[in-house]
């Protein structure tokens, strides 16, 4: 159970990775931050420290435990060394062939009563623990980007996931600050279930020439009360990311409404990924932030 957990491991150490183990240290943790990429790592370790320091800054943690927390990370490329963790949260590349291989391996290094749990936004998690001796320890728990700012976790319980399981992840999302949400495994969950196709939807709009990019994020702004357009949030994303979503949701429900929109399709193909390549549906690359005109209003 979850009073007991003292050690996480995070495998991973990309954005949501990193961002995990970050809020894992800070609540007290000690965590194995795990990369096959040791620059990775040496990223990752920069960007958690700067983190911390900015909530010690703000008045958010105090300073002992600012001065702690990066105490409690460890890095390393060995598997091995998640033999202790009481929790590994797997956070690697959106694919389910990698993500079983990475749970079959896992299954075979950690202790018998440890909980696999994954930060997949959409892959099905009963499918991951079949790839497994203990589907009754495996969960998902999905992250919002970014981990240490976003107050909530889906919790998601596949066919086998027991109460215990369950009881203890919930505990754990809590233990971070963090509202949990309850989804059956099926695909997309809650969140991206919903938001994809609103996303997939503004690019028909935009497809089929309804309105401009920049009226059809204002509309979606100002009409729905949304902190920012569908459009850019799709930038923010990541294009391939919604993209991969959209066809996991229309394979997974066979609804041809889930059918990702040809221009989103041919943007990704163009490799116009959003705001990580400076360019999506928006031109991230042009003016610096201060002098665009939309900063002075």
């Amino acid at each position: 159970m979850e009073e007991k957990m003292k050690v996480m491991g995070v495998v991973g150490s990309g954005q949501m990775g990193s961002g995990i183990a970050q809020l894992g240290v800070m609540h007290g943790l000690d965590v194995w931050l795990v990369d096959t990429d040791p620059d990775a790592l040496v990223r990752a370790t920069k960007s958690i420290s700067s983190s911390i320091q900015k909530f010690v800054s703000k008045g958010q943690l105090s300073q002992a435990v600012g001065t702690d927390a990066p105490r409690r990370l460890r890095c390393t490329s060995n598997l091995k060394d998640l033999h202790s963790a009481d929790i590994i949260v797997e956070a690697i590349v959106e694919s389910e062939d990698v993500k079983k291989k990475l749970f079959s391996e896992l299954d075979k290094i950690t202790k018998a009563s440890a909980i696999l749990a994954s930060n997949t936004s959409s892959i099905s998690i009963t499918r991951l623990a079949s790839a497994t001796s203990r589907p009754c320890q495996v969960i998902g728990m999905h992250f919002m980007n970014p981990p240490p700012l976003m107050k909530l976790v889906e919790v998601i319980r596949g066919a086998d996931t027991s109460d215990e399981t369950f009881r203890a992840t919930k505990a754990l999302a809590e233990r971070f600050g963090k509202t949990v949400v309850c989804s059956q495994d099926y695909a997309g969950f809650i969140v991206n279930r919903i938001l994809m196709p609103m996303i997939n939807e503004a690019f028909f709009t935009l497809y089929t020439g309804v309105a401009t990019k920049e009226d059809i994020d204002a509309g979606m702004k100002l009409g729905t009360n949304q902190p920012m357009g569908p459009l850019q949030l799709a930038d923010f994303i990541g294009l391939d990311v919604c993209l991969s979503i959209m066809k996991v949701l229309h394979t997974g429900l066979g609804d041809s409404k889930y059918a990702p929109c040809p221009l989103l399709v041919q943007y990704v193909d163009a490799g116009r990924l959003g705001k990580k390549r400076g360019i999506g549906v928006f031109d991230y690359r042009r003016v610096p932030e201060s002098v665009k005109p939309n900063a002075r209003l």
